[in-house]
């Protein structure tokens, strides 16, 4: 979406697939009481990627349950013959694939007309640059930050430079999308990302774990929040 070219509210979002698979609802709840602003939910199809997880059926069973924006990620060979069915499960944000070629200016149509907020992924051995044409139709534009299909992998960051483009293309331009990262998102790299211009951090495993969620969130949001700061004061010495 074209608009004002200004600086996001940092955002945290949980990925439900670093949850116990037998307590979601729980789990889910728990994000709630973090202080997250989204939870984020991986839909694989066992074809795009070598792995499944769930369904529009029990994103809506969540939704009962939590008011948080549920951001689904599309990790389909065919999202087109989901999106009314996780629209009307209660996903408030739908991420397909730029892998997906022709198809995808087609996706971010059927999307918008679903009255969803657009998101577009690219997978971490795609070209920022398939991305390129699709800047001003989409909300999200998501950077892998490891190969999709399984939660718990480590960050590559020979990334960043995606995220780095992406964020002059936004400036440039006076674009308003958010730049979201995921995969091995942690204090560390989550900070590194956020160097780079990202604003949206999706992290599974490192949050998971924590014993105090709400520490954990509150203490990348101050990693990511610092990176930030300190990459405006760096640009503005330079200039």
């Amino acid at each position: 979406m074209s608009g004002k070219d200004t600086r996001h509210p940092l955002i945290i979002a949980p990925s439900l697939l670093a949850a116990h698979f037998g307590h979601f609802h729980r789990d889910s709840e728990r994000v709630g009481r973090s202080g997250a602003e989204w939870l984020h939910l991986d839909i694989m199809d066992g074809h795009f990627v070598p792995n499944l997880s769930f369904g529009p059926d029990v994103v809506k069973a969540l939704r009962k349950h939590s008011s948080l924006l549920f951001d689904v990620h599309l990790m389909c060979s065919k999202p087109d013959t989901l999106l009314k069915l996780f629209k009307e499960a209660g996903a408030d944000a739908i991420t397909i694939h730029a892998e997906l070629g022709r198809r995808v200016e087609d996706l971010i149509w059927q999307i918008r007309s679903l009255n969803r907020k657009v998101g577009l992924a690219v997978n971490p051995p795609t070209s920022i640059k398939d991305a390129e044409p699709y800047l001003d139709k989409i909300d999200l534009l998501l950077v892998m930050t490891v190969n999709p299909g399984f939660g718990g992998q480590s960050f590559i960051e020979e990334t960043l430079p995606k995220i780095q483009q992406a964020q002059k293309w936004r400036k440039d331009r006076k674009l308003n999308f958010r730049i979201q990262v995921d995969g091995g998102i942690n204090d560390k790299t989550g900070a590194m990302c956020a160097r780079e211009g990202a604003d949206t951090f999706v992290s599974g495993s490192h949050l998971f774990k924590q014993r105090n969620m709400r520490y954990g969130v509150k203490r990348l949001r101050r990693a990511c929040h610092e990176a930030t700061e300190f990459s405006e004061r760096m640009k503005t010495i330079q200039s």
